[in-house]
């Protein structure tokens, strides 16, 4: 058992000095310890975090960050974006998925991400043809995680339909479908690729738009336990209406209603949830996946928080379109949507804890460890060795007191600040550089390349 000896850390009970942490050869933490750094301690290059959980990923849409910002129609919405991601989707080969993939995931852990849930549902050829290998797409995905080192739990989205009440795909669509005896097989595949690389998968289903009552039943009785369970769910005022207009139920209404939602759930945005949705959901257990950064790229709006952690709620963060790959950012951006809409300052705090950056963290941290399934998200005996290190030496950080390292790096740092990152026991960024960096930034490079070409 190695000791890795931090001056400051953050544990479960806020900010402590002099912290030493045993971590086995399996990666897992087995002892937390407070004193002085013995001879033979590795020391950290300042202070100590747990690595954050991003519990919403479409790693493929990377590739097209930041090139659908023109003003070409006056109702540009979610809807017409979703129009070029498809163009995309009928681009993409399986190696260019693993490139953007790798790449992502690298940026993700030099951003102080250490998990990712990837929600994936590009699994056929263009047209819908299955490939010879089922779960080809989802084994890139795997691969791309094995290569980064991040911690991986694989959400491959069972996608059927195009609209509320079982409607046909539109044709762009049909690389995303499966019926339900095919999204059992493709399971059965990922969960041979998981294996080998000690990853974890859940239950996923794209939205209400996509499956249907009956679809979600049928998967949920072959694959139920404690698999966590992730949809997208009332992420614009359309999907509402339509809901409605279907069901005569708002979406999150809808799901309740039909569905046993525990903590197993993960909802996706929720953004346009009424006051009693959020009470429903704040007492489910269930964590809402928050993802500010696509959030306010796609004009989606912006989530009751404050209302949803006056009502216990949980909740984690994603990244999920990558138009920005930050911790930091979506943290951020998180409370200061709620600031905009609130018109006042410091929103998101709770319990004894005054510092809304440490609300945050804390409360991120517990909620995508939960979504994903995972051993992870806290500095304590039997969790997954998965550390974030500051810049010690950064004098942002260095003249301030141990209580406010964390608000100093949340609402006035950049990810610049993140020097070295552990998963599972292992340094996969030291010094602000992956070992793998250059080879995935020359594939990355080549994808794109071929990508913009055509």
């Amino acid at each position: 058992m190695k000791v890795l000896y931090a001056p400051h850390a953050w544990l479960a009970d806020g900010w402590q000095s002099d912290v030493r942490i045993g971590i086995d050869t399996g990666g897992t933490i087995r002892s937390v310890s407070r004193g002085a750094a013995q001879p033979d301690d590795e020391r950290a290059a300042g202070p100590l975090l747990p690595g954050m959980p991003n519990l919403h990923s479409h790693a493929f849409q990377r590739a097209m960050a930041g090139l659908a910002e023109e003003a070409l129609n006056p109702e540009d919405s979610f809807w017409t974006w979703r129009e070029l991601m498809y163009r995309l989707v009928g681009r993409l080969t399986p190696e260019q998925v693993q490139a953007i993939a790798t790449h992502l995931y690298i940026e993700m852990l030099k951003g102080g991400y250490t998990a990712v849930a990837e929600f994936h549902y590009l699994h056929h050829q263009p047209g819908g043809t299955a490939y010879a290998n089922l779960a080809e797409m989802a084994e890139r995905i795997v691969g791309a995680a094995e290569a980064s080192g991040i911690g991986l739990t694989v959400l491959p989205a069972f996608y059927a339909h195009g609209g509320f009440g079982g409607q046909p795909l539109a044709e762009k669509q049909l690389r995303f479908k499966n019926d339900v005896a095919r999204y059992l097989k493709l399971i059965e595949g990922i969960d041979r690729a998981c294996r080998r690389i000690d990853a974890q998968w859940g239950l996923c289903f794209h939205s209400l738009r996509a499956a249907t009552e009956a679809d979600m039943k049928a998967v949920l009785s072959a694959h139920g336990g404690e698999r966590p369970i992730h949809i997208h769910i009332a992420e614009q005022t359309k999907e509402v209406q339509d809901c409605l207009a279907w069901s005569n139920r708002r979406p999150v209404e809808w799901l309740y209603d039909k569905f046993e939602i525990d903590r197993r759930w993960c909802l996706i945005h929720a953004t346009h949830a009424s006051p009693d949705e959020v009470h429903m959901m704040g007492h489910s257990e269930a964590v809402v996946g928050l993802c500010p950064t696509t959030e306010a790229n796609l004009g989606d709006g912006i989530f009751p928080a404050q209302e949803f952690l006056a009502s216990n709620g949980a909740f984690g963060i994603g990244s999920d379109s990558h138009v920005s790959v930050s911790a930091l950012e979506e943290l951020r951006w998180l409370e200061y949507g709620q600031r905009l809409k609130h018109e006042r300052r410091n929103r998101l705090s709770g319990g004894n804890r005054p510092e809304v950056a440490d609300t945050l963290y804390t409360a991120a941290l517990q909620g995508g460890a939960q979504a994903m399934g995972q051993h992870i998200g806290s500095i304590a005996a039997g969790k997954r060795a998965d550390l974030v290190v500051l810049d010690g030496a950064h004098p942002m950080l260095a003249s301030v007191a141990p209580a406010k390292l964390l608000a100093r790096w949340l609402f006035g740092g950049n990810d610049g600040w993140v020097k070295d990152v552990m998963v599972g026991g292992k340094w996969l960024v030291k010094d602000r550089h992956h070992a793998g960096e250059e080879a995935a930034h020359q594939a990355f490079s080549a994808a794109m390349s071929a990508l913009m070409a055509t």
